[in-house]
């Protein structure tokens, strides 16, 4: 029971903080994971083109981008708390937005809004939860389980709500994500959190950034976000338009990815260290691009549907171990973590619309097959690390 003896350690305002952060990463969860099943929904009531729904994907991961920045710079100037309160409430708007318009431009600002606050408070919970119980792996483990857990039941959230009030259900899932988040605002403007007055740090090195095997990593994360972002967002529409499963069970197979990727993080954290990080992701970048192959070239549902689940599990291992795969040179240079992930990160900004794009051209299926160019280019760029790293050594 180590997580409950380091929970009776905490204070009761220090145990007040940390319910509250598990509360808000599981809504944090399924408000990041709602967006792919919303999507065919929004898509229909105001007749968008593919490009446009691609855009709209890519709006949000953004956001998520550069709340990065923002979740860095402003508690400098409001603090914490405040700082966190206020970009949560982006949330807010956004999915008012989604209610109330079809206009192309605000329904971007409205996935732009909520990157902005997933990522905000995921960079809000990593960096106190870590604070308050000085660096518990359980306790974080535990609240990342929480975010898995609320990336779930978001499918289950737009099944029930449209079969509640029909074509017009997914409006009631948005205001279900909305109630949930003004009570996470609550709690968070409820909580004393140490103030730290920001320092002014020395200038520091981006000498990294002439580093070969730098430049290998990111390119490692960028082709991997590309194929993720991708398939969480395009998935259910994908199975949707094709008129290959049911809305429902396709979002029940959202679902079933998320299952795939929970267990597969938790069993690459509990045996991956008696493997090499270039063994690691050879065998699950190869796994994931045969298998979605398989997604895309098959029609019998109950193999999509282990092709969906086995997705899951090997492409929940790569992003970490890809990290992990950083060492030294992430801790030699205190910048280079953040330009790695922002240079990643723009591949799932990238590819969702590029998809989109290449799905009103030629059809989605098209568009979906692009992923598979992708993956490719990932096994590449291990095999580029592979190298690199035999010649180190």
């Amino acid at each position: 029971m180590k997580n409950a003896s380091f929970f009776s350690r905490l204070s009761s305002n220090e145990k007040y903080i940390v319910k509250c952060m598990y509360y808000v990463f599981a809504v944090n969860g399924l408000y990041a994971m709602i967006m792919g099943p919303l999507l065919p929904y929004i898509s229909e009531a105001y007749q968008l083109s593919n490009t446009v729904s691609g855009s709209l994907i890519s709006a949000h991961y953004t956001g998520n981008l550069l709340s990065s920045f923002i979740a860095g710079i402003l508690p400098a100037y409001i603090g914490r708390k405040n700082s966190v309160v206020l970009l949560s409430s982006f949330v807010v708007a956004g999915f008012l937005l989604m209610i109330v318009t079809g206009n192309p431009f605000l329904l971007l600002l409205s996935f732009f809004f909520t990157g902005i606050s997933r990522g905000s408070i995921s960079n809000f919970n990593n960096a106190t939860m870590s604070e308050i119980t000085d660096g518990n792996s359980g306790a974080l483990s535990f609240m990342h389980a929480v975010f898995a857990i609320g990336a779930l039941i978001a499918p289950y959230v737009v099944v029930g709500s449209v079969s509640m009030l029909g074509s017009n259900g997914w409006r009631l899932a948005a205001v279900i994500i909305i109630i949930l988040t003004v009570i996470s605002i609550i709690l968070f403007s409820r909580m004393k959190l140490d103030e730290k007055a920001t320092e002014k740090k020395s200038p520091l090195s981006y000498s990294f950034m002439k580093k070969k095997t730098f430049w290998i990593l990111a390119s490692i994360l960028f082709f991997y976000l590309c194929a993720e972002a991708t398939i969480n967002g395009w998935l259910v529409k994908y199975f949707v338009d094709l008129e290959i499963f049911t809305i429902a069970y396709s979002q029940f197979l959202a679902s079933l990815l998320w299952i795939g990727i929970l267990i597969g993080r938790l069993v690459v954290s509990a045996i991956g260290h008696r493997f090499t990080n270039k063994q690691i992701l050879y065998v699950l970048s190869a796994v994931t691009t045969v298998l979605f192959i398989v997604l895309l070239t098959s029609r019998d549902s109950i193999i999509i549907t282990l092709a969906i689940f086995g997705l899951g599990l090997s492409m929940a291992g790569i992003y970490p171990t890809t990290i992990a795969a950083t060492g030294g040179f992430i801790k030699e240079y205190p910048m280079a973590m953040g330009i790695l992930l922002v240079l990643g990160g723009l591949g799932s900004i990238l590819m969702p619309i590029i998809t989109g794009a290449l799905a009103d051209q030629f059809g989605i299926l098209f568009g979906m097959a692009a992923i598979v160019v992708a993956l490719a280019l990932l096994i590449i760029f291990v095999f580029a690390y592979d190298l690199d790293s035999r010649n180190k050594e």
